[in-house]
């Protein structure tokens, strides 16, 4: 790679150094509107975080579950945009500079607005790296490559169904960490199964030293412990950003990710 070491690396070596497994927690920018994302976001790393995901919201989200695109549609619904979305990532550096901050999203709001004018404008917000579902490794020059040269890891979704012959295509340029997708179909439906994780881990391992986070179908401190347990973390996404459907307060959905933090940790 030869890039320098990103926040997320920091943080993944620091976690390593302590004996750490790593809580990767997701919520859609936005929702339910701008302040209330933008104050759950910045709870986050008090509650326990040690990676944020954020959701850019997306007309046509086809690769998530229904309580992530009924996420992106209020966010939609309140205004939300991708400026919006970099402009709270700003907002959150003003008072966090170590936490890594992941966007997840779609090709097209990056497409439409120019991919080297929103390297340019993520670089600076402070944006440390991307998931971007539908781009699959055979674009890699469309977006990865130069989001790489501009400083930002690109991560991948390795699945049950990322086979020996496509594995290698899949790691080929990620960087930062392997986000493992433990149940095939949509987020948030099925339960994961460490006794099923555990040797899918195992084998990603074998073809990179990039730590392999967990997740989709998380939704318990003690599933996030038994994930964790045999990976170097967990991602929760649909369990959180269900808790900010029903209308919780801030608190509430921030002491909620704290157990969940915590199940991780103990793992």
């Amino acid at each position: 790679m030869g890039q320098d070491m990103t926040r997320i690396d920091d943080t993944f070596a620091r976690l390593r150094a302590e004996g750490k497994k790593a809580f990767v927690a997701y919520v859609m920018a936005g929702d339910p509107d701008l302040e209330t994302s933008l104050e759950v976001m910045q709870g986050l790393p008090a509650a326990g975080v040690d990676v944020i995901e954020l959701g850019v919201p997306f007309t046509d989200p086809m690769a998530d579950g229904p309580t992530i695109q009924l996420a992106g549609q209020r966010a939609l619904e309140g205004g939300q945009t991708l400026q919006k979305t970099l402009d709270m990532v700003a907002a959150f550096r003003k008072g966090d500079n170590a936490t890594p901050i992941v966007l997840m999203g779609y090709y097209n709001p990056i497409y439409s607005r120019g991919v080297d004018k929103f390297l340019v404008d993520a670089s600076a917000a402070g944006v440390d790296g991307l998931i971007v579902v539908d781009l699959p490794p055979e674009e890699d020059s469309e977006l990865c490559l130069p989001a790489q040269a501009a400083g930002l890891n690109f991560i991948r979704l390795a699945t049950p169904t990322t086979d020996a012959k496509r594995l290698p295509k899949v790691l080929q340029n990620t960087s930062g960490f392997v986000y493992y997708v433990s149940v095939t179909g949509i987020t948030g439906a099925a339960a994961a199964q460490a006794g099923e994780v555990g040797p899918e881990v195992a084998r990603i391992k074998q073809s990179t030293d990039l730590p392999v986070i967990v997740g989709f179908g998380i939704n318990t401190p003690e599933a996030a412990r038994t994930i964790a347990g045999v990976a170097d973390g967990c991602v929760v996404g649909s369990a959180i950003v269900k808790e900010i459907g029903a209308g919780k307060s801030v608190a509430e959905v921030l002491a909620f990710v704290a157990t969940l933090a915590a199940g991780a940790h103990s793992a």
